[in-house]
Formats: structure tokens, C-alpha cells, sequence
């Protein structure tokens, strides 16, 4: 089952409704996925040289500014930081590697949700209005978003199996639909140095294209080799630093629709969850095909 939506905007002007826009799409997609949701949203951008982390802990109690002082005061850097709910946001001016392999030499059973210089990836178990109050969602900015709520089938219904997935910097997927191989395609990643938090197929997706993206390829290049690789039938929407990108396997089984505008683009799962967008009715609405990358980047429009 599970929804998937997504909202990247042309316009400049809406960044400060993004949140505002997206809200009732994700609540649109509850009766696909009742058990959690959660969302990856690109904006608040910190500058080269810098990276953005998104933490969580198993404590909802956890002492954040601890650990801040911590990373400031040991790595000897720069850090701003700010919570949300029981998620962490940290701003740190030093490089991923730098700031993962201290974290997990220092506080290891802190677990790093996303990192890039853009993405934030915030997700809970619960009904999706549940996860838009609590990260107060509708009061977010950004220039564009991808959220999934969940009906899980192949693992537990838990905050660490719920989507979107970032296995790479700024970079998440979400997923509908089922992944065959993804057993055996895990222990290929893993000797290719790409690290799995759960047993979900959709990480693993999530892994795969990271590698072929640290590998060299393009995001199309990603995708396209993404279609021999990976067996099973799915709708994938994927988040970068620059856009989003849709695709469906050869079968397409699994719902999808996209509507253009000049001020945004948008996707979700079923229609219903576009109505509410400002000026749908005068939309360019499709339903993706088979096989077939649709991908928003700035610049490239």
C-alpha cells in the first residue's frame, strides 16, 4: 500500500507556503499509510564548507545541547543547532566524514537521519496528522519536499522502518510497492561500503543509488541502471539538493499522478491529494510512464 507525495516549486515566492502547500497532502494519503509517515524537506541551505545533520535519539529527553557543546568543543568548530520535537538539527562546520565517524565513536546511539547541506528528514509511527502537528510541518519553509505515509508489509512498524530514506548526502528516497531482490543486492552494497540501518527494501534502493551517484553517474544515469538492478515492482520518488524525480518500474502497477504548473510541480499516489494545491484546475495532470524518469532540477526549466 503507503502514499507517496511530493511538491517541488518553481516559483520562489511560495518557499515561505511550502510547508503550508504540503501539509494536506500528506494528511490526504492516511488511508494508505495509517502507521507512520514522514517527510524530507530541502531549504535553510548552510553554506560550503558546512554540513547540516538531522539527529534523532531513543531518549526523548536526550541533552542536545550537550552534545553540541560536545562537537564544538572537541571537534574544535563552529556548530548552531535547533530541536524539533524530539529531533535535533545540527549546523557544524566540518565535513560528513568528519562529523560521522566522531559521532559514532562518541555518541553512537545517536542516529543520523540525514545529512547534506539542504535536507531535513523528520518522520514518526503515527497517523500522518499526528507527524505534521508535532514537527509543526505546516510552518516550515523550502523550496521542495517528498513525504510517504506508511502501511507496513515486509518489516516492523518503527520510527527507523518508516520513509523517506537518505543514505547519501541530500540525498532520500520513498517507495511504493516491493523489492525482490533487495536481500541480496544489501550484501553487494555493503562490500561497496554503503551502510544499512534497517531491513527495509526501500534503504536499500536508497543505497543503490547513492552508490551509483558516488560512482560517478548521473541522476538519469542512476535511475536508468536502477531499472536493471533492481527487481520488483515500485513508484519511486526521489529528493536531491537541486529537485526531485519520479519513476515507476516497466509493470507500473503502482498509482501514481504528476500535475505541472508554472509555479510548482507536484506528485502523489492519487489525485485527491493535489486537490487542495492553488490553481490544480488549470493543471497539466498525467499519469507517469512505465519506465520513464521525470526529473525537476533547478536550472533545468
Amino acid at each position: 500500500m503507503c502514499g507517496i507525495v511530493g511538491l517541488y516549486l518553481k516559483n520562489p515566492a511560495l518557499e515561505s507556503q511550502l510547508g503550508e502547500l504540503f501539509a494536506p497532502m500528506l494528511i490526504a494519503m492516511t488511508d494508505r499509510g495509517p502507521d507512520s509517515a514522514g517527510f524530507a524537506i530541502y531549504g535553510d541551505e548552510v553554506d560550503a564548507g558546512w554540513t547540516k545533520l538531522t539527529l534523532r535519539h531513543p531518549d526523548a529527553d536526550f541533552d542536545w545541547e550537550a552534545l553540541a557543546t560536545a562537537v564544538k568543543t572537541l571537534l574544535n568548530v563552529n556548530i548552531s543547532w535547533f530541536q524539533n520535537a524530539n529531533v535535533a538539527v545540527f549546523k557544524v562546520a566540518a565535513d560528513e566524514t568528519r562529523l560521522r565517524t566522531w559521532l559514532e565513536a562518541q555518541a553512537p546511539e545517536v542516529l543520523i537521519l540525514s545529512v547534506g547541506q539542504s535536507i531535513e528528514i523528520l518522520k514518526e509511527v503515527g497517523l500522518p496528522e499526528q507527524i505534521v502537528d508535532t514537527f509543526n510541518l505546516a510552518g516550515m519553509k523550502g523550496s521542495h519536499i517528498i513525504g510517504h505515509t506508511r502501511m507496513a508489509t515486509e518489516s516492523a512498524v518503527t520510527m527507523e522502518g518508516s520513509h523517506p530514506f537518505s543514505t547519501g548526502m541530500d540525498l532520500c528516497l520513498v517507495h511504493n510497492g516491493s523489492l525482490s531482490n533487495h536481500n541480496r543486492l544489501r550484501d553487494v552494497l555493503k562490500r561497496e561500503g554503503i551502510a544499512f540501518q534497517t531491513e527495509n527494501d526501500s534503504e536499500v534502493a536508497a543505497g543503490y543509488l547513492a552508490w551509483r551517484l558516488r560512482n560517478g553517474d548521473s541522476l538519469k544515469q542512476a535511475l536508468e541502471n536502477a531499472l536493471k538492478d533492481l527487481d520488483g515492482f515500485f513508484t519511486f520518488t526521489i529528493g536531491t539538493r537541486d529537485g526531485f524525480a519520479v519513476m515507476r518500474d516497466p509493470i507500473a502497477c503502482k498509482p501514481a499522478v504528476l500535475a505541472e504548473t508554472d509555479d510548482y510541480v507536484a506528485m502523489a499516489s492519487e489525485y485527491q491529494a493535489l486537490t487542495t494545491l492553488p490553481g490544480i484546475e488549470n493543471a497539466r495532470v498525467w499519469e507517469p510512464e512505465p519506465a520513464t524518469f521525470y526529473i525537476w532540477e533547478r536550472g533545468s526549466h
